[in-house]
């Protein structure tokens, strides 16, 4: 996310930047082949008990003081990389490792934990090699503005002095991007910069950006959200990152009761799905796989462009379709289809499904219904085929669409499937996927409609499930 004119790209941490590190973040090491000095020795063994779970490391001189803090996915995978050769003769982090003779840590829930647990403590101790490793850069922070009617969330290495609060320092700059995207799926705030008063009625006819349209951000933009409850989610950020995730907890499932106790079922649901994400943030994934271009500064024409170009189309394509898979407690389930025209969203030609003529879960199948189903009902009214249909997935998802077209006889058009891990773009009869730059607009054109449909599967699967509960 983007706040100003702060457009960094690389990091500020030894860990980050690689210095020393002998391992990939996460990976095995193997503690037997420690090389240290005897005054090392201790330190060294003692990295071998250490768990493989998120947390920080602290390590200590022979005076015992703190000397450097670091985070890490993997501690004992981390922490012990420090004790390997590479590190004592790479110059950004040879001068740390010679002071070491003692290490501890601190075990967090997640990555994001350990992220904000880092932060607070760098700012509390002040370590001596955390000022001394930054590359004469300033670190990143966290900010989030106080003195507006809605809030924004920024990251900036230029910290303002007055209405604000500020979290950090951090660093590492790409792991506090990914956590910014992390926690806004959980809290749905604003990173934008727009000057927004809640009392200006023409915000209503704002259009709000691609962020609102795959569920990452409330639209204050568009006053879709009053002000009290706006505040109120950037109230409970507030407390997360404050190091209160078990009372925040607390709080909203009393939230959610109560919510739930006065009929108030959309609000109940919501609350419920921020305690979910909040209480799977060890599952996220690796904070440097979520930083992601700012999807609200796709632009449709240069998307469409793009498109032509990477696919080889005749023309940009006008029309493209995607598709998801949602599934109900495991024994039903629902697809979506979301429609985009000149790049943009067209809510009229959405189209829900419940999968009828699959048993238990098999997306191949599903798709193959789902595909068949759409193009049967085009080809039955005369209406045009998209230009450019995609699935969500990879190179099965993708066969099983094909297989559709083909058993209905039906030329198919531009079909491709978009794997979500790697952002890989399958084309039917190449076994190697095409891989596009993650700047391109044309990988977040695609991105923007693979996240839609999915954002739409999921809404339609969540009413399923309310709707059962309350027959139920």
């Amino acid at each position: 996310m983007r706040s100003g004119d702060d457009v960094d790209e690389d990091d500020d941490d030894p860990d980050a930047e690689g210095a020393g590190r002998a391992v990939t973040e996460g990976s095995p090491v193997d503690t037997d082949a420690l090389e240290v000095e005897p005054g090392r020795l201790a330190a060294a063994t003692k990295v071998r008990s250490f768990p493989t779970t998120p947390g920080v490391y602290l390590m200590k001189d022979g005076a015992g003081r703190v000397i450097y803090v670091g985070k890490a996915k993997n501690l004992r995978a981390r922490a012990g990389s420090y004790f390997l050769r590479a590190a004592a003769e790479d110059r950004r982090t040879a001068e740390l490792v010679r002071e070491i003779r003692d290490i501890d840590y601190l075990e967090a829930e997640s990555e994001v934990d350990a992220l904000l647990l880092e932060s607070r403590l760098v700012k509390d101790v002040q370590p001596k090699f955390n000022s001394d490793l930054k590359d004469d850069k300033t670190f990143p922070y966290l900010q989030i503005t106080t003195h507006e009617d809605y809030p924004r969330v920024e990251f900036t290495r230029t910290p303002r002095q007055k209405g604000v609060k500020l979290y950090g320092p951090f660093t590492s700059a790409g792991s506090l991007r990914g956590a910014i995207v992390v926690l806004q799926r959980i809290f749905k705030f604003r990173t934008c910069t727009l000057d927004i008063d809640a009392d200006d009625p023409q915000w209503r006819w704002f259009r709000p950006c691609l962020l609102a349209s795959i569920g990452q951000c409330t639209a204050p933009c568009n006053l879709r959200i009053s002000k009290e409850e706006y505040r109120a989610d950037i109230n409970r950020l507030r407390t997360f990152l404050d190091g209160g995730k078990k009372r925040l907890l607390e709080e909203m499932r009393a939230e959610m009761l109560a919510a739930s106790g006065r009929l108030e079922f959309e609000k109940a649901a919501r609350l419920r799905d921020e305690v979910r994400l909040l209480e799977t943030l060890d599952q996220r994934g690796d904070l440097e796989e979520h930083v992601q271009p700012e999807v609200f500064l796709v632009d449709p024409k240069k998307g469409l462009a793009g498109l032509q170009k990477v696919l080889g189309l005749p023309a940009p394509p006008r029309v493209i379709e995607g598709v998801d898979i949602a599934h109900l407690h495991g024994d039903e389930t629902v697809a979506s289809l979301v429609q985009f025209i000149d790049g943009l969203p067209f809510k009229a030609g959405y189209k829900r499904y419940r999968i009828k003529g699959v048993d238990g879960i098999d997306d191949f199948k599903s798709i193959h219904e789902v595909v068949s189903r759409r193009f049967a009902r085009l080809v039955r009214e005369g209406a045009g085929l998209p230009d450019v249909f995609l699935v969500d997935g990879g190179k099965g998802q993708l066969s099983a669409a094909m297989d559709a077209l083909d058993s209905l006889g039906i030329e198919a058009p531009c079909v491709i499937s978009l794997a979500k891990r790697e952002e890989e773009v399958f084309l039917p009869g190449r076994s190697e996927p095409l891989r596009i730059s993650r700047d391109a607009w044309s990988l977040r054109l695609l991105e923007y409609v693979r996240d839609e449909a999915h954002r739409f599967a999921q809404h339609y699967h969540h009413f399923l499930r309310r709707r059962r509960t309350l027959e139920e």
